[in-house]
C-alpha cells in the first residue's frame, strides 16, 4: 500500500496498476505548482541560477504527467475498475493535466522573462500569486485525500479552494493595472509575455476551482 492516503476512496482497489499510475500523475501534477513558486521565488531573491533550475524540473515533471496521464487511460480501457470509479478518476486526471498544462505554460512565460527587466513591483505581486496558487494546491490534495473519509471535510476544503482562487483573481486585477502604469517604460513584446504569464497562472487557479468543484460531485456520490 502507498505510504501516502491519496485516493482512499479506492482503498480496496490501491494496489491496481491504474491507481498506482494515478497516484503518481496526481501528486507530480501538484508538485509542479510548488516548482512553479520556488522558481519565482528563487529568481526575486537574485538566485538566478537556483530558479532555472526548478524551471527545468517543472518540465521534467510535466514531461512525466503526460506519460502518466496516458498510460493511466490506457489501464482504465482495460475494465480493472467499476464503471463509475472509472469515470470519477478519469475526470479527476484530466483536471489535474490541464492545470500542469498551464502550470508549464506560465513557467515558460517566465523563463523568457528571467532574461528580461520586470518590474520589482510586478515581480512581488508575481511572487505573492505564486504563493497563493501552492495554497490553493495544498487544499485541493487534501481534499483529495479526505474524499470518501470525510464528506463534509471535503466540502470544507473545496470552498477552501473556491476561496483562494478568489484572492487570486484580485492580485490578477492589480496585476493590470500595473500593466497600465508600466505600459509605456516596457517593451510591448516584454508586456505580452508578462500578461502570458499571469493569464496562464490565473488559468491553473481555476483549474483549481473547477476540480474542487469535482471533488464536491465525488464526495456527494
Amino acid at each position: 500500500m502507498a505510504t501516502h492516503e491519496m485516493l482512499k476512496w479506492f482503498e480496496e482497489r490501491r494496489k491496481s496498476a491504474t491507481l498506482n499510475l494515478a497516484e503518481k500523475q496526481i501528486l507530480k501534477a501538484i508538485d509542479t505548482v510548488s516548482e512553479l513558486e520556488k522558481a519565482i521565488t528563487a529568481f526575486s531573491e537574485g538566485r538566478k541560477e537556483e530558479a532555472e533550475k526548478y524551471i527545468e524540473s517543472l518540465f521534467r515533471d510535466e514531461a512525466e504527467i503526460d506519460n502518466l496521464r496516458r498510460s493511466v487511460l490506457e489501464e482504465l480501457t482495460k475494465g480493472a475498475l467499476p464503471p463509475k470509479y472509472r469515470e470519477d478518476l478519469r475526470g479527476l486526471i484530466e483536471h489535474l493535466d490541464v492545470m500542469a498544462d498551464h502550470v508549464k505554460d506560465s513557467a515558460r512565460s517566465f523563463k523568457i522573462l528571467m532574461e528580461t527587466g520586470i518590474p520589482k513591483e510586478i515581480l512581488d505581486i508575481f511572487v505573492k500569486i505564486a504563493r497563493t496558487l501552492v495554497e490553493c494546491a495544498a487544499a485541493m490534495h487534501d481534499a483529495i485525500e479526505a474524499l470518501g473519509v470525510d464528506p463534509l471535510r471535503v466540502k470544507e476544503l473545496a470552498d477552501r479552494v473556491e476561496s483562494i482562487e478568489g484572492s487570486i483573481d484580485e492580485e490578477y486585477l492589480k496585476i493590470k493595472s500595473l500593466f497600465i502604469k508600466y505600459g509605456g517604460k516596457i517593451n510591448p513584446a516584454v508586456l505580452m509575455i508578462l500578461k502570458d504569464f499571469v493569464e496562464f497562472t490565473e488559468r491553473a487557479a481555476d483549474v483549481c476551482a473547477d476540480t474542487g468543484d469535482h471533488l464536491r460531485i465525488l464526495a456527494l456520490g
